[in-house]
Parts: structure tokens; C-alpha cells; sequence
């Protein structure tokens, strides 16, 4: 099943919004066939050839919309220029086929009033939907569809057809040009909007990826700043000394120097120590803001909240909630995401009854779980690397999609083993907030 639907779930939401699309043009082709060619070809029992040269016309204009509208959504979406001559073409040949219909009917009395009317109503219909495409002003629908209704309504008059034929071809183009000018307008707006959305919410990604690199960027510059420049303005002063024979003052500031250099060493390293083995529940605050800000929303979920993690353990989740959010803004088209920290006791508390509390022999167990996952490409080293850190722990890491919904699971394991137990679950987080 998976290898017949894979064609439509690897792709993005857009993507399948705009082959909806397309493919619901393509399938009111056939229905306009219906609704005026085979009407067409029926006159030929009546009225001859001219019957089947109508046939042709109305198969012509079909193709022709057909193709018009493919282009028009593509320039709907900025990716070619309107289509204006074959647009042109279009509208000149609606106008012919309709005429031809009501010549027909004005030259053959006895032609069944339904047949010219079906002919009638889709090309005038079919045509003004597709024309409709071309403009994206409400004014501009609105005036061709007003425009097509009258020229019905003209035409009827001109070829001299009686009042009951104008009113009743005037009313059936009127009620089909509104409904697929509307349908049309809708279309190309709802097009339109799916792909800012989407591009929105890649450029929200992106942001609050680099917002995270730019708050370590300015950590570290603010640890490394006035360190350096004091660096640099007393090893000038040391060379200076040197220069002028104060070689015990030179020796002081190059002590002095080393010091300093010590100390941003030291610095550096909380900086780093600090971004890359942060606290678990800090890690969960952090994503959640992160995915916030690219237009997911995220729900955490902390259960046994009265337990208490190793350091080790916390840190290495820590790693694996920063990958997965991250493998989320870019890897996916998500609007929904959940974690899950929860204690498997897998036996209970070590030591039995009189165990200390907080003191278990099982495992946490960290599930992070998204929608709108995209197909897998040639992969990275990101959960090869967690695999890795989760091992030297006697933890597992499985990652993989849920199901074909573009569902995508990623779910650390890692023994307590009773060990000395920190606070890490029971954070500013609480329970269950989203």
C-alpha cells in the first residue's frame, strides 16, 4: 500500500493542494466533453455536418481551456508570464461556438432546445472559468462574468431567436459562468495563499534556527570581548617594555596576559559545556519556543514528575530533543508536535520497599513525534551520532515514520540503573503544558 500512496505522501502540503488543483481542472475537462461536445455531435442527426464541424469546435475549445488553465495557475504561483494570446484565443473561440449553436437553433426550428443550450452554456462557462484564472482582481471576475451573460444574452437577439430561447440560455450561462468564475477565483487565491503559508512558515524555520545561533554567537562574544582586547592591549604594552629594558614590569604583563588567557579558557568552556550539556527541562522549554516560533505547536508532556534523572541520562536526552527539533524545522512540514519524558519502572524501585525515594532500576523513555515528516533523502549524521552517545549509557534510539501520514517518531531509551538520581524531569515545564 505504501508503494501506491508514496506518490502522494512524499510530497510536501502545497504540492498535493496544487496537484488537488490541477487534477480538478483536468476532471472538469471531461465533464465540459459531456455537458457540450456530445450535445454537439447529437445535432448532426438533425442539422448535418454542420453538427459535427460544431463537434470539432467544442473539442477544440475543451483542449485549448484545458491547457490554458494548467498555464494560468503556473502563473498564478509567479513561475511564467500570463498566457494572454492563448487567453485571447480562448475567448475569441467561445464566442464563435456560441454563435454557431444559435445559428443552429435559429436555422433549425426543430433542433431540440436542450441541445444548442448544453453547447451554449459550456463553452460560455468552461471559457469564463478559465479566463478567470488569468486575473486575480474580484472586479475583473466579477465584470467578465457579466460581460459573458450579456454577450449570451446579445447573441440570442441578434440571430433572432424567440423570448423564451434568450431568457432560457441567458438564465443556464448565467448560473454556470458564477459558479466557475467563483470556483476559479477561489482556486487561484487558495493556490496562491498555501505557497506564501508554506514559504512563511520555511522562513520562520530558518529564523529560529539562526535566533539559536545567534544567542551562542553573543554569549561567546560577550565572554571573549573585553578578554581579548585587554589581551591584546597588554601584550602591546609588553613588547613596549621590552623595547625600553623593563623587562621585570614586561614579564609582569606577560603573567598577567597568561592569566587573562586562563580565565577566557575557563569561560569558553562554561559557554560551550553550557550549550552543548544543558539541562533536559531546558532543552524541552527551548523547543517548545523554538517550534512556537516556526508555527508548530508543541505539546510536552512530563510524566512522573516527582522522579529524578542521572546527569548523564538528562544530558543525553537533552541531545536528542535539540536533533530531533531540530531535524523537525528542516526535515518536515509540521504543524503538531509532542514530547513525552516518562519513567518506565520495569520492576520497580531498586533495593525494594525500603528503597530511597526517586531510587528506580528501569528506564526514561523520551518520544518525540511529529506530522508532515517528508521523505527521507540520503540522511545525515545526526541520529547515527545520538545512537552513539545513547549506547555508551546502555540506551537505544529508534527513529523512524509511523505511519504513511507523514507521522515521524523518534524514541530514546535509557537505563537508570539506580544511580545517583538529579532533578531533571520536575522542571519549570510542568505537566502536560502546550
Amino acid at each position: 500500500m505504501a508503494r501506491l500512496t508514496g506518490w502522494w505522501t512524499r510530497r510536501s502540503n502545497p504540492e498535493k493542494v496544487e496537484l488537488y488543483t490541477r487534477w480538478t481542472y483536468h476532471g472538469l475537462a471531461g465533464v465540459a466533453v459531456l455537458i457540450g461536445a456530445l450535445p454537439a455531435l447529437a445535432t448532426a442527426s438533425v442539422v448535418g455536418p454542420a453538427g459535427g464541424w460544431l463537434f470539432l469546435a467544442v473539442l477544440l475549445h475543451t483542449v485549448l481551456v484545458a491547457v490554458l488553465c494548467s498555464r494560468a495557475l503556473s502563473w498564478q504561483l509567479g513561475r511564467r508570464d500570463r498566457p494572454n494570446r492563448l487567453a485571447s484565443v480562448v475567448a475569441a473561440l467561445t464566442v464563435g461556438g456560441c454563435l454557431a449553436a444559435l445559428l443552429l437553433r435559429r436555422r433549425w426550428p426543430d433542433l431540440d432546445l436542450q441541445m444548442p443550450l448544453y453547447v451554449v452554456s459550456g463553452l460560455v462557462s468552461w471559457g469564463v472559468g478559465a479566463l478567470a484564472l488569468c486575473t486575480t482582481r474580484v472586479r475583473h471576475m466579477m465584470g467578465l462574468s457579466v460581460a459573458a451573460v450579456a454577450g449570451v444574452a446579445a447573441g440570442t437577439v441578434l440571430v433572432g431567436l424567440p423570448v423564451t430561447d434568450t431568457v432560457t440560455h441567458t438564465f443556464s450561462a448565467g448560473f454556470g459562468t458564477f459558479i466557475f468564475a467563483t470556483t476559479s477565483g477561489f482556486s487561484g487565491w487558495l493556490l496562491r495563499a498555501v505557497w506564501e503559508l508554506d514559504a512563511a512558515h520555511r522562513l520562520q524555520a530558518r529564523l529560529a534556527v539562526a535566533e539559536e545561533r545567534l544567542r551562542f554567537a553573543r554569549d561567546l562574544h560577550d565572554v571573549m570581548g573585553r578578554n581579548l582586547s585587554v589581551i591584546a592591549l597588554k601584550s602591546e604594552l609588553a613588547a613596549q617594555l621590552s623595547r625600553r629594558g623593563a623587562a621585570d614590569r614586561a614579564v609582569a604583563e606577560m603573567g598577567e596576559v597568561q592569566r587573562i588567557a586562563r580565565e577566557s579558557q575557563r569561560e569558553v568552556r562554561e559557554v560551550v559545556r553550557g550549550y552543548r550539556e544543558a539541562d533536559l527541562h531546558t532543552e524541552l522549554e527551548g523547543a517548545r519556543g523554538v517550534l512556537a516560533a516556526a508555527g508548530i505547536r508543541c505539546r510536552v508532556d512530563l510524566r512522573e514528575a516527582d522522579a529524578e534523572l542521572p546527569a548523564a541520562a538528562q544530558s543525553a536526552l537533552a541531545w536528542v530533543v535539540r536533533e530531533a527539533t531540530t531535524n523537525v524545522l528542516r526535515h518536515s512540514d509540521a504543524r503538531h508536535c509532542r514530547v513525552t519524558v516518562a519513567i518506565d519502572p520495569a520492576g520497580g524501585p531498586v533495593g525494594g520497599p525500603g528503597a530511597a525515594p526517586g531510587t528506580y532500576g528501569g528506564e526514561v523513555v523520551l518520544v518525540i513525534e511529529n506530522d508532515g515528516a517528508r521523505a527521507a533523502g540520503s540522511g545525515g549524521s545526526g541520529l547515527a551520532g545520538l545512537r552513539e552517545r545513547l549506547a555508551v549509557l546502555g540506551g537505544v534510539l529508534d527513529a523512524g515514520p509511523v505511519d504513511a501520514d507523514g507521522r515521524f517518531r523518534v524514541t530514546a531509551r535509557v537505563p537508570l540503573d539506580g544511580g545517583d538520581l538529579r532533578s531533571a524531569v520536575a522542571g519549570p515545564a510542568g505537566r502536560g503544558r502546550s
